[in-house]
C-alpha cells in the first residue's frame, strides 16, 4: 500500500466541494481498541481563529457521535471511487450492529494524534477538536433547511484544527 506523505493543507489536490459533497468522507474517532466511523457528505474546510480547520456534522443518534464526543481528536479520510461501496456501507449501517472494518476490509491506522484513519484513503486530515455547536432551528433563515430534520435530530458541528494533512503521492 502506498505510504502517506505529510503536506501543507493548502497543497491538497481536489475541489473541497467534490471531496466532501460527492466523493464523501469517513469521520472516525476513538482509540485503537474502540472506535467507529461514519460516512459524511456535509462539511467544510477553511480558516478560522488563525487556524486551518475542517468542519464535520454528526447527528446525536449516530454511534460515531459518542466517540467524537469523548475524543480530543478525530480524522477525516477521503477515498478514491474504488471505495464507494465501503463508504455506502459505513453510511447505512451502524457500528453498534456491524463490524464495519470486517465488512469493508478497510485498514485502521492510529495517527500521530491518536486519531483513527484508514490506510486505503488517498487524503487524511487529522484534527484536534477545538469547538462544537448544536444546530439551532431557530436560526435557520431559509425555511427549506427544515426538510432535512423531520425527526428534529439536529446535527452537532465539530470544528477541528487540522494538525496533519496526509496524502498519497
Amino acid at each position: 500500500m502506498t505510504p502517506f506523505v505529510e503536506i501543507n493543507p493548502e497543497g491538497m489536490r481536489g475541489n473541497v466541494f467534490k471531496l466532501i459533497g460527492s466523493d464523501w468522507m469517513l469521520i472516525a474517532a476513538g482509540t485503537r481498541d474502540s472506535f467507529n466511523m461514519m460516512t459524511a457528505s456535509w462539511g467544510g474546510m477553511g480558516v478560522l481563529w488563525d487556524k486551518r480547520i475542517a468542519i464535520c456534522f454528526v447527528r446525536p443518534q449516530r454511534y460515531t457521535y459518542e466517540f467524537v464526543e469523548r475524543a480530543t481528536h478525530f480524522a477525516l479520510s477521503f477515498f478514491s471511487e474504488d471505495y464507494k461501496d465501503a463508504l455506502k456501507l459505513c453510511g447505512s449501517k451502524s457500528g453498534r450492529q456491524v463490524d464495519k472494518v470486517a465488512a469493508t476490509g478497510l485498514t485502521p491506522v492510529v495517527g500521530e494524534t491518536g486519531a483513527i484513519y484508514f490506510a486505503e484513503a488517498r487524503l487524511v486530515l487529522e484534527c484536534r477538536k477545538i469547538y462544537f455547536q448544536d444546530l439551532d432551528p431557530a436560526h435557520f433563515v431559509d425555511d427549506e433547511i427544515h426538510k432535512n430534520y423531520s425527526k428534529r435530530d439536529y446535527h452537532r458541528m465539530y470544528f477541528g484544527e487540522i494538525i496533519h494533512c496526509l496524502a498519497k503521492p
